[in-house]
């Protein structure tokens, strides 16, 4: 059975992810663009990665340099998410800057910023999965709020209690589940 495309997108969708502005140097020129697909995947060693698509631009400039930023953004940020999709609509760009350091371009008020050095980029369908070792770390000035994306559209975290799922009335023994506690 194929799976459609939209409907796959859409169920997706469902998983809250954060918003990221992944950015590296080529050149003397910064380059940076927004990310959602963004996951940790190792602590020994530190390891993220990133997936960017074939066709973007990011993809080249993350081929030719070694150093890329991850930069987590805040609630307030939407502006610099549109911006650096390509889908802002104003004449002037939002304000902001980058600033030099040892893990690459760091997009600066950011939630956090993980610095990577390139270790590995494998092929992913129509992206490329870039793998980055984690050489550097910043986290932003408090409330640590960020900017999510859950069904298509920008989201924040609500801090009130929601109601529970609804109880779907087994009765039935408990099964048993093994698992592989982390350590």
């Amino acid at each position: 059975m194929k799976v459609d495309p939209r409907q796959y997108r859409q169920t997706i969708g469902l998983f809250a992810t954060g918003v990221t502005v992944v950015a590296t140097e080529v050149e003397g020129e910064i380059h940076a663009m927004t990310a959602n697909a963004i996951t940790s995947v190792s602590l020994e060693p530190v390891l993220l990665l990133v997936c960017v698509g074939k066709k973007a631009r990011m993809a080249a400039y993350l081929a030719e340099t070694r150093l890329f930023s991850i930069n987590i953004l805040r609630r307030e940020q939407q502006s610099l998410s549109n911006y650096f999709a390509g889908s802002w609509k104003e004449e002037t760009p939002p304000p902001f800057r980058f600033v030099h350091w040892e893990g690459g371009p760091r997009l600066e008020g950011a939630l956090a910023a993980l610095g990577c050095r390139r270790a590995q980029i494998l092929d992913g369908g129509d992206h490329w999965i870039v793998i980055g070792e984690v050489i550097a770390l910043h986290r932003g000035i408090e409330p640590h709020q960020p900017l999510l994306f859950y069904k298509g559209r920008y989201a924040q975290l609500d801090p009130a209690p929601q109601p529970r799922a609804p109880d779907l009335g087994f009765n039935e023994e408990p099964v048993l589940v093994f698992y592989d506690p982390w350590e």
